[in-house]
C-alpha cells in the first residue's frame, strides 16, 4: 500500500511537469484518476467524483468532493497547465445545509440509505446519541457520515441538526452509554410509562443521577430516567475497558458481549440489537468494547493484521475475526460473504450470526462442526493491539472543539494528532 502511494505520489508531479499542450486534458484527466485511487478509494467512505465536459469546447468541471486536498490539487494542476475551466463542483458540505454540519441521533435506532428515499435499501444503521456529520440535503432527507466515515442518507425526523456551538456542547456534556440488550427511557421514577426504546450502545446526556436511576436528556431536550444497572456512565466505562496491556481482559468481554446477543434477529445490513447482519453483528460486539469499526464486509476484511490464512487455527486469539466466502482465482477476484468471532477455546469454536445467532466448530469431532463454513474459509483478522487506521479506540481518540471543523475528521487522537 505504502508502495502504491509513493508511485502514485511520483507519477503525479512526471505528469504535472510535462508540457506537451496537446495532450493537457488527457493529463489532468489521468492526474484525477490517481489522485481518486489515493485519497478516495472507498467512495462509502471519501467522496472526489469529478466530471470533464468538452461537449461545447469549454471545459466544464462538475462534482462533488468531500475531501479538499485531491480537490485543490486538481485545480493547481489546471491553473499550472493554462486551462481555463468552468467550476461547478460541490464541495460538501455547502449551502445546502447551511452551517449546520452536524447533528446527533434522536431516535432508538434509525435505518441509513442508499439512496434519499424511504424505500432505498437500507445499508446501515445509526444509534440514539450517535454523532453524524451532515453534507447534502435532498428534500426530506440528509447525507451524512458515521463515525465510520460511511456516507448514507437519513429521514430529517430522526436526526437533531446542531451547528458548531450546540455540537460542541452536546460533546463536551456528561453522558450515560446502554449497556443492555434492548431496554427503555422511563417518564419518571416509578419506571411505569415510557419515552422510548433504548438499544445497546446508545448514549445520553446525563442530568443527575441517584442510587437506583440516571436522569437523562435526548438531543432533542426530552428527558427521562435510566435504571442504573443498565446504563454507566460514558467515560468510566471506557476508561474501565481493559487496556492494551490487559487486552485479554478485552478479548473476555468480547466473548461475552457476543453472547448477549443471542435474541437479536437477523436483519440484512441492520447495525443493532433491533436487528443485525454478520458484519453488524461483528461491528455491535466491537462497539460494546469500546471500538468503531467498519460496517461493510468488504472493508472488514481489509483491516487488521492477517492470521491463519492457510487453516491453522491455532494461530487464532479469541476475538479475532474469520472470514469466509470463494478464494480469488485468476477469473475472478476474492468474494467474501460471511464473518464470525473466534472464540478461542479447545473446540476451534466462532460465533457468528446467519439466520439466528450461532456457535459453530472447525473441530470435525464437536457436534457443533461446520463444514460447509471450513470449505469457504478465506482467512483470520486481528483487530486487538493492532495500529491500523480504520480501527478507532475509543480510549485513544476524543471529539475536541478545536477540531469540530466542516471537513476534518470526528476524533483526534488524544496527543491532538489528526488520524
Amino acid at each position: 500500500m505504502r508502495f502504491l502511494k509513493f508511485a502514485c505520489v511520483l507519477l503525479f508531479f512526471i505528469l504535472i511537469s510535462c508540457s506537451d499542450n496537446s495532450n493537457d486534458l488527457k493529463r489532468v484527466q489521468l492526474i484525477y484518476s490517481i489522485l481518486k485511487v489515493e485519497y478516495a478509494p472507498n467512495e462509502q467512505t471519501e467522496l472526489f467524483n469529478i466530471n470533464f465536459d468538452t461537449t461545447k469546447d469549454k471545459l466544464i468541471l462538475t462534482g462533488e468532493a468531500t475531501n479538499l486536498s485531491p480537490y485543490y490539487k486538481l485545480k493547481n494542476t489546471l491553473t499550472r497547465k493554462n486551462i481555463k475551466y468552468e467550476n461547478k463542483v460541490r464541495v460538501l458540505p455547502d449551502s445546502a445545509v447551511g452551517n449546520k454540519w452536524f447533528a446527533v441521533v434522536k431516535k432508538p435506532v434509525i435505518d441509513t440509505r442508499k439512496q434519499p428515499t424511504s424505500s432505498s435499501d437500507l445499508v446501515n444503521q445509526a444509534l440514539l446519541g450517535m454523532p453524524l456529520k451532515v453534507i447534502d440535503k435532498n428534500g426530506d432527507f440528509y447525507r451524512i457520515q458515521t463515525p465510520d466515515r460511511y456516507f448514507s442518507w437519513v429521514a430529517k425526523d430522526g436526526i437533531i441538526r446542531m451547528n458548531k456551538v450546540d455540537f460542541t456542547e452536546w460533546n463536551q456534556s456528561e453522558k450515560v452509554i446502554f449497556i443492555k440488550t434492548n431496554g427503555f427511557v422511563y417518564t419518571d421514577k416509578d419506571f411505569k410509562e415510557t419515552v422510548s426504546e433504548i438499544t445497546s450502545g446508545s448514549i445520553l446526556k446525563l442530568v443527575s443521577n441517584d442510587e437506583k436511576y440516571y436522569e437523562v436528556e435526548y438531543p432533542d431536550k426530552k428527558k427521562g430516567f435510566l435504571l442504573k444497572n443498565e446504563a454507566f456512565p460514558y467515560n468510566i466505562w471506557l476508561k474501565n475497558l481493559a487496556s492494551n496491556d490487559l487486552m485479554k481482559g478485552r478479548q473476555h468481554n468480547i466473548e461475552n458481549v457476543a453472547k448477549s446477543f443471542l435474541e437479536s434477529p437477523y436483519i440484512l445490513n441492520g447495525v443493532s440489537t433491533k436487528g443485525m447482519d454478520a458484519s453488524g453483528f461483528v461491528k455491535m460486539v466491537y462497539l460494546m468494547n469500546g471500538f468503531i469499526i467498519p460496517k461493510n464486509i468488504e472493508q472488514q476484511i481489509k483491516i487488521g493484521k492477517n492470521v491463519a490464512i492457510n487453516l491453522d487455527f491455532s494461530e487464532l486469539d479469541k476475538g479475532d475475526l474469520i472470514f469466509f466466502g470463494e478464494k480469488a482465482t485468476e477469473e475472478k477476484k476474492e468474494i467474501v460473504t460471511h464473518v464470525g468471532i473466534w472464540l478461542g477455546n479447545d473446540k476451534q469454536e466462532f460465533i457468528h450470526l446467519s439466520e439466528k445467532l450461532l456457535i459453530s466448530s472447525m473441530d470435525e469431532n464437536q457436534p457443533n462442526y461446520a463444514p460447509l463454513n471450513k470449505s469457504n474459509y478465506l482467512k483470520g483478522k486481528r483487530y486487538l493491539n493492532v495500529n491500523d487506521n480504520d480501527i478507532f479506540d475509543l480510549k485513544n481518540y476524543k471529539i475536541e472543539n478545536k477540531n469540530i471543523r466542516r471537513y476534518s475528521p470526528f476524533y483526534v487522537v488524544k496527543s491532538d494528532k489528526l488520524f
